[in-house]
C-alpha cells in the first residue's frame, strides 16, 4: 500500500490554521484519499492530558525545560499511536503544529538551544517529518488581535508581544533554511486568496 502524505500547518496565534486545515482536508478528500487530522500538543487521550497541563496557567510555574520535554512526550504518543499508523495505512495526515512549533516557541521564544530540540526530535520521531509544511504568516500585532477575539487566552496566548516576535522570526528562519519542505503563506491578504493558495499547494502535492 502506498504510504500517505504528511502535512503540518504552522504559525503564531491568529493566523488562520483551523480555517486552512479545513481547505486542506476537503481538497485531499475530494481527490479520493482518506485524511486524518490531529494536533500538537495532543492527538491522543494522554497527549491531550499533557496539552491541558501545558496550556493551563496554574499556580505552579512550568520550567522552560519541562515545557519542551512535555511537548515531546505528547509528540511521542501522537507520532507512534496516530501519525505513523495512519501514514502506513495509506491515510493522509494533516497536523495542526509539529516539531517546528517546538523549534519556534521553545527555541525562538524561550531560548532553549536548537540543538537540544533537534536532538529530542531525532529521538522521538526520527525521520518522520512532514512532506509539506505550510507556514501561515502574519505580523504579530495582526495575529494577536485576531486571537484576542476567540475568547479567554491560554498560557501561551498570554505571552508578551516580544515573545511572539521571536517566535515568528524563528519560524521564518526555519522556512528559509528548509525551502523544499516549507511554503510561507501571507495571511494578511483576503481569506479567499489565502484559501486559493492552500488549495493550489495541496493539488501540487496530490499530483506527485
Amino acid at each position: 500500500m502506498k504510504r500517505g502524505k504528511f502535512i503540518s500547518v504552522e504559525g503564531i496565534e491568529g493566523v488562520g490554521k483551523s480555517t486552512n486545515i479545513e481547505v486542506l482536508v476537503q481538497r485531499i478528500e475530494a481527490a479520493g484519499h482518506k485524511v486524518l487530522t490531529t494536533r500538537e500538543p495532543g492527538g491522543t487521550p494522554i497527549a491531550e492530558d499533557i496539552r491541558d497541563i501545558l496550556t493551563h496557567r496554574g499556580e505552579e510555574p512550568v520550567p522552560e525545560i519541562a515545557e519542551v520535554l512535555l511537548m515531546f512526550a505528547a509528540r511521542s504518543f501522537n507520532v507512534n499511536n496516530v501519525i505513523i499508523p495512519a501514514l502506513e495505512a495509506g491515510t493522509w495526515v494533516v497536523c495542526d503544529r509539529f516539531t517546528d512549533s517546538s523549534r519556534a516557541y521553545q527555541g525562538g521564544g524561550r531560548g532553549i538551544p536548537m540543538e537540544t530540540i533537534d536532538r529530542l526530535a531525532d529521538w522521538v520521531h526520527g525521520d518522520t517529518w512532514p512532506d509539506l509544511t505550510l507556514l501561515l504568516d502574519a505580523p504579530v500585532e495582526i495575529g494577536l488581535e485576531r486571537a484576542g477575539k476567540r475568547g479567554a487566552p491560554d498560557r501561551f496566548e498570554q505571552e508578551r508581544h516580544d515573545f511572539f516576535q521571536r517566535v515568528r522570526e524563528c519560524y521564518l528562519q526555519i522556512a528559509a533554511r528548509e525551502p523544499t519542505r516549507f511554503v510561507v503563506i501571507d495571511t494578511t491578504r483576503d481569506i479567499d486568496e489565502v484559501k486559493a493558495d492552500v488549495a493550489a499547494l495541496t493539488d501540487q502535492l496530490l499530483s506527485e
